[in-house]
């Protein structure tokens, strides 16, 4: 039985620019293991549209080569209204951009030609997804995701990062990061879980993650007892905390001992409801590394939804 028939997506800006600049390299060291196909981005958008346009020609597997968003974008291709395109086909990851959240969760190596191995190996896991649904003035849209979404200040803060050029890597998320929290302030927002009304929690907040992976922002471990499997989503709320709190705090993120802190709460729940508890209140989201708009939105964990090349 021969390889896979696999297409490799392009992100030529990811990076900085680095990834369009650096591909011809790029592709010779992926040649000498895999067999491929590429397709190449031009706007923001286009790694969903060419990932689904790929499975639809019978590719077997498709390759997200960039940062956290490529890898969104690619994903969210393997569906179209929430359902999937082509069940057994498989996503990688070739990472090679700013953001490396969801390879570090699914243990895809940073380097390049060991990610490169783990493609060729072509081992695969299932894993679950998220699916939100967009209310508001985006009413109606639906929206994958494969990590963490999140909203509060993680969603200014990403904003900030993705108008940067991204250029530096890890500093601009620690520069946006100090901007969003300068401008930031807290909101009050509504969670109803698992649609059971008395359930519902009304707080303020400075970010609330809704995780299936672990990792975010560059690195947090935001959701330390995470798994991509057990079909919950770990929902992690850093309460109302200041400027002064979350610097503080930001070593116990990274190493992912924040939920000790009075502060932090943490629960599980397959359906999660979010919308401001002050209407007119901005609650901007941060989904894989992309702004897709702001609350209210359900966000809803389909299980066993997307399969994974994984060590």
């Amino acid at each position: 039985m021969g390889s896979p028939r696999t297409v490799v997506i392009v992100n030529p800006r990811a990076q900085g620019g680095a990834t369009g600049r650096d591909w011809p390299h790029l592709a010779d060291r992926i040649r000498k293991v895999v067999a491929f196909d590429e397709a190449i981005t031009q706007a923001p958008g286009d790694a969903t549209r060419l990932a689904r346009e790929a499975l639809r020609a019978g590719a077997e597997r498709v390759v997200a080569l960039g940062g956290d968003g490529t890898t969104n974008e690619v994903m969210n291709g393997f569906f179209e209204d929430g359902k999937p395109i082509a069940p057994d086909a498989a996503l990688a990851l070739l990472p090679y951009g700013t953001g490396g959240d969801f390879r570090k969760t699914v243990g895809i190596s940073k380097d390049f030609d060991q990610a490169v191995a783990v493609l060729g190996a072509d081992r695969r896991r299932t894993i679950d997804v998220g699916r939100i649904d967009l209310g508001g003035d985006a009413g109606g849209r639906v929206r994958m995701f494969i990590n963490i979404a999140s909203f509060g200040m993680s969603g200014v803060v990403d904003r900030m990062v993705n108008q940067s050029k991204k250029r530096f890597g890890k500093l601009s998320y620690l520069a946006a990061t100090t901007r969003g929290m300068l401008r930031y302030d807290n909101r009050r927002v509504k969670l109803t879980f698992d649609g059971v009304a008395s359930d519902s929690l009304e707080l303020t907040i400075n970010t609330v993650a809704i995780a299936n992976g672990k990792y975010f922002g560059g690195g947090m471990m935001m959701a330390p007892d995470a798994e991509l499997d057990d079909g919950l989503f770990d929902v992690v709320a850093i309460g109302d905390v200041g400027v002064l709190d979350m610097m503080l705090s930001s070593r116990a993120l990274y190493k992912g001992t924040h939920l000790a802190r009075k502060e932090v709460s943490a629960r599980r729940a397959r359906v999660v409801v979010a919308e401001p508890a002050n209407a007119g209140d901005v609650v901007e989201l941060d989904v894989d590394g992309e702004t897709p708009g702001k609350l209210p939105a359900t966000f809803t964990i389909v299980p066993s939804a997307l399969r994974v090349v994984a060590p």
